[in-house]
């Protein structure tokens, strides 16, 4: 299995060697290569096996609500992260869940910003799930950012592209705030980064395209670049990694469509430009990432079956013009950062490093 060492990409490193970070990009071989179109056999009901109860309206029935935590904004606790909740829009019941290190109460200089979103396919889950909370908390500490982790609507009952509007809305909030005195006093307007975890890496990138496509150069809110981790993406085109782990446990080919049909559009396929971010008219979209100088760091594994569209993206913005980062591991499996402690402290050495990379950066 070919290794691809970033370090050694001329198209790109040449810009960036001035700030010495160094990924490791895993190319799967013969696999990238987008297979033809090939119906799938689901001998299970997807909606089942997702705990899904379809109604007849078009909403859906979650009978298992994970569980949540409350935020902690005591600073008298021993708390490592303290964490507290703002409403955004109470009409459409979106809020943000901010997140700030101890360590910054006691030093003078301003902490990055990373705003979160979280996965769950669109369809379920919430900034206030454990396995979100925990996450975030984990990354403020370990990355040194305050994270601003996003709530916002769920498919099939806001279909989208409400979620890429709530998040645009979510950094309107953030930048024109003048309720929370945590960004206000501790977070640095001038090194923001959307991030999310699957669906919440298609978000994050979706937002960042609207973000790139409005024609004022914001300077009050300087986004540096995109950390899409694990991204959920798909197409009509199976690709060689779905077709190899179509039966996945984690997310199996047949449950990966059945919550792109809950979330897309009513009547649009896969290669709607809200799933397949290289179909269509991509690299006009692309291009603006590219004029706006943002860095993009892609993050994956080669147990996921989403591996070979998340490498794809990364050759295609290469192509484009792009400063992108791959950083591709061998084995795991989709969503493996959030249930695996260890596996997220090593992505936030890898974010970490992304950031710190960048800060020396105008």
């Amino acid at each position: 299995m070919p290794l691809f060492s970033l370090s050694n990409s001329k198209c790109f490193w040449r810009t960036s060697i001035a700030f010495a970070f160094s990924l490791t990009f895993l190319f799967i071989a013969n696999s990238t290569t987008l297979q033809t179109p090939s119906p799938t056999s689901c001998n299970n009901d997807p909606y089942k096996q997702l705990n899904l109860i379809l109604n007849p309206n078009g909403t859906v029935t979650r009978p298992n609500k994970p569980p949540e935590s409350p935020p902690a904004p005591d600073p008298t606790t021993p708390n490592l992260v303290l964490s507290k909740d703002h409403t955004i829009n109470q009409s459409k019941g979106t809020w943000v869940r901010i997140y700030l290190p101890r360590k910054a109460l006691d030093h003078s200089s301003k902490l990055p910003l990373v705003v979160f979103f979280h996965g769950g396919g669109f369809i379920f889950l919430s900034a206030a799930s454990t396995i979100f909370h925990d996450f975030c908390l984990n990354m403020a500490n370990d990355v040194a950012a305050i994270v601003a982790s996003v709530e916002y609507r769920l498919a099939p009952e806001h279909r989208l592209p409400a979620a890429y509007e709530d998040a645009v809305e979510a950094l309107h909030w953030i930048k024109t705030n003048q309720v929370d005195d945590w960004l206000k006093n501790y977070a640095d307007y001038s090194h923001v980064y959307l991030m999310g975890s699957s669906a919440g890496g298609n978000i994050a990138y979706n937002a960042g395209l609207r973000v790139a496509a409005a024609n004022d150069d914001d300077q009050e809110l300087k986004i540096k670049g995109l950390i899409l981790v694990q991204p959920f993406f798909s197409g009509t085109h199976r690709t060689g990694s779905e077709l190899r782990l179509a039966n996945e446990p984690h997310l199996s080919l047949c449950n990966n469509d059945a919550l792109w049909e809950l979330s897309l559009p009513v009547g649009v396929d896969r290669d709607h430009e809200y799933c397949n971010p290289t179909a269509g008219n991509g690299g006009k979209r692309v291009e603006m990432i590219k004029h706006r100088g943002w860095w993009v760091l892609v993050t994956g594994c080669r147990g996921d079956p989403l591996v070979d569209r998340q490498a794809q993206l990364v050759r295609y913005m290469q192509r484009e013009g792009v400063r992108v980062v791959g950083h591709f591991t061998a084995g795991d499996y989709h969503g493996i950062q959030d249930t695996q402690p260890l596996k997220a402290k090593e992505l936030f050495v890898v974010v970490k490093t992304f950031i710190e990379a960048l800060s020396s950066v105008n």
